[in-house]
């Protein structure tokens, strides 16, 4: 496959696990492409659906990792989710808050009435990637849905991936709580559009202007697609290129590694 260019790209949408780094491990090339698109006049933008830790706790690791970030850096499934609850009529409703402790910090902090525990009155259920999963909040879980209220959820991913292998993610226990309900969620984060859309509208850039690069088919390159907007598949990860060749949506560009995306984008503008 023949990459078209990435030349008039001026914001880059980059996801994190698997794509930049792996566990706290960052990938080689990394450095040189961030320090490269600022040095260029470009952005980029960090994007996660990993909504189970808060902006500090990524500005901690990508200390430790020799990157400087701000929390304008990042855009995560929680802020996502957090727009969409407010465009969407849910400040002054109960929410179930299925996740971590901080993430349900953040929808407290954002103005949102949240618990975690089972309660009448509850409107919604609001599903995270979970690290604190007890079967309780499983239980709760069934109870809410079984009486009908709303079920959001930040990610569809199946796993996490660690320095093991990988773990459950959101997706793998929305699912085990739809066997077991009936009922499917309303899902935010990538392969939705609207981390992408959110993002362009954040740093003012075009579809023309904006690519994601990440590696996974099924959120990452979807995303892009359903934005309208290319989409940068790294070999680096969780995805494969039977991954690529089994799904109908295929990425704009593929790469083996964040680094060949640099030298590709490097060439580019001394060829330019």
């Amino acid at each position: 496959m023949k990459n078209p260019p990435l030349q008039g790209k001026r914001l880059f949408l980059l996801d994190m696990d698997g794509t930049i780094y792996l566990d706290d491990t960052l990938f080689d090339g990394t450095l040189d492409f961030l320090n490269y698109v600022n040095q260029t006049g470009r952005k980029y933008l960090f994007l996660t659906n990993n909504s189970s830790r808060g902006v500090d706790a990524y500005i901690e690791k990508m200390a430790r990792l020799g990157i400087a970030a701000s929390a304008s850096d990042f855009l995560t499934s929680t802020d996502a989710m957090i727009d969409y609850l407010d465009r969407h009529g849910y400040r002054g409703k109960r929410l179930y808050g299925f996740g971590t402790a901080s993430f349900r910090k953040q929808l407290k902090d954002a103005g949102f009435s949240v618990t975690d525990r089972l309660e009448d009155g509850i409107d919604a259920l609001i599903s995270g990637f979970d690290r604190e999963l007890t079967f309780q909040k499983l239980e709760d879980a069934c109870i809410l849905l079984g009486r009908g209220v709303d079920w959001l959820a930040t990610n569809p991913d199946w796993v996490c991936p660690t320095w093991y292998g990988y773990v459950p993610d959101c997706g793998s226990v929305s699912w085990m709580l739809t066997k077991a309900t009936g009922r499917t969620p309303r899902f935010i984060g990538k392969p939705e559009p609207e981390m992408a859309l959110l993002a362009m509208e954040k740093y003012g850039c075009t579809k023309e202007q904006t690519v994601i690069v990440g590696d996974r088919i099924y959120t990452d390159i979807a995303c892009g697609i359903h934005a309208g907007i290319d989409a940068a598949f790294v070999l680096s990860g969780e995805g494969t290129m039977a991954d690529v060749e089994a799904s109908e949506e295929k990425p704009t560009h593929i790469y083996a590694n964040i680094r060949e995306l640099f030298r590709q984008l490097q060439l580019e503008e001394r060829n330019g």
